[in-house]
């Protein structure tokens, strides 16, 4: 019972942030870009649907960090790393690039899906692609101890 409960709030905060995606305007690729267009018709909505999420999120760590079990019973975990190694950067390098190429980030490109587009379609794809792909390299690639 308890599990059934965790999936349906776990989808429900899905569609919520779903209905925000849509209703800011961020699944709009062509948003994302004219923020990133600062030379041009700059748009600089984007900054404050990013605030009202860092504002939420800080809300939501301060209160979690005061909590040792989540809201339905199980254990609280909160990441504790702080360290910013290689594979953060590259990451974090290739996550930019590819928001700014194709105006997409991994949440909006899966609302986007819904509007039978082939641009989420193929960033979904992509996507995919490329986290297997991360999968396979960093789970059997016996070099990757020199990323880190």
């Amino acid at each position: 019972m308890r599990k059934s409960v965790g999936f349906i709030s776990q989808y429900l905060i899905g569609v919520l942030f779903g209905l925000g995606l849509l209703v800011s305007g961020m699944s709009n690729p062509e948003k994302i870009l004219a923020f990133l267009d600062l030379g041009g018709a700059w748009d600089p909505s984007l900054i404050f649907v990013m605030g009202g999420a860092v504002l939420v999120g800080l809300v939501a760590f301060y209160l979690a960090k005061r909590r040792t079990q989540s809201f339905f019973g199980d254990a609280l975990q909160i990441p504790t790393r702080r360290d910013i190694d290689r594979r953060l950067v590259i990451g974090s390098l290739l996550f930019g690039l590819g928001w700014g190429v194709a105006g997409f980030c991994p949440g909006p490109a899966l609302v986007a899906l819904g509007t039978g587009h082939a641009k989420p379609l193929v960033f979904v794809l992509a996507m995919l692609v490329g986290m297997a792909a991360c999968e396979w390299f960093f789970s059997g690639n016996k070099r990757t101890p020199a990323l880190k």
